[in-house]
């Protein structure tokens, strides 16, 4: 698909950030602008986003991930959220982790993760929730399915987000709604990653095997896969 560079700009706020956020944030875009990274998103040029949905950071293999997403996110004037643990939403870093995009969880609630994150997506009109289905530092080829649950049962779209440290390049790929078919409706996300010359699960070959987890890790690849593959 033929990817449209956009304009910088200033990303949506629900409010002001404090003082202390701003000068993190500055010193993050400082850091990402350094580096001369551009930002896309794939598709026509008159493409708009949703206003919800999972947005899926892959790969995720350094701490500069943080840094380098906030700034590709912020050029292309989206304001996204993470999950983080209820305890780091305490005072003196409340405000802080929630001018930095933070949803708290409660782990002592009964609802689980997946349930408290639908109802987070129904009690707002703008939520990019950002998660990496990989889960650690580290490209395995296995992702965790946890975000595709929450889509579901949130009823939003999948966004592939992507990142090359390569190129310096990153963005959004394709919207994907899932239906339910985990492995039929993830053969997109892998077509998408492998063209970028990223590592994902071999979902094709989930489907035909019939080979659906929704619990766990996905699968492997084969131990010949490190990091990014170059055709």
């Amino acid at each position: 698909m033929p990817a449209t560079e956009p304009p910088a700009a200033e990303p949506p706020t629900d409010r002001k950030r404090s003082f202390l956020s701003r000068i993190t944030f500055a010193i993050f875009l400082w850091l990402y602008r350094r580096d001369n990274w551009r930002a896309s998103v794939s598709g026509p040029a008159d493409r708009v986003l949703p206003r919800k949905a999972i947005i899926i950071a892959v790969p995720h293999e350094t701490n500069w991930d943080l840094v380098n997403y906030l700034g590709l996110t912020h050029d292309l004037g989206l304001r996204t959220r993470f999950i983080a643990k209820l305890s780091l939403f305490r005072w003196p870093i409340d405000r802080f982790m929630r001018d930095m995009g933070g949803v708290p969880v409660d782990r002592s609630r009964k609802a689980n993760l997946v349930e408290q994150m639908a109802e987070q997506f129904a009690a707002r009109d703008d939520l990019l929730l950002t998660i990496a289905p990989e889960g650690s530092r580290s490209v395995t080829g296995s992702w965790k399915s946890g975000f595709y649950q929450i889509a579901l049962r949130a009823k939003v779209p999948i966004l592939c987000g992507w990142i090359d440290y390569e190129e310096k390049r990153g963005g959004i790929g394709p919207a994907i709604m899932p239906t339910g078919d985990y492995a039929a409706d993830m053969i997109e996300a892998q077509r998408f990653y492998e063209s970028k010359g990223i590592v994902a699960p071999d979902f094709a070959g989930m489907k035909v095997a019939g080979d659906v987890p929704l619990d766990g890790c996905i699968a492997e690849q084969p131990s010949t896969d490190q990091g990014r593959q170059r055709g």
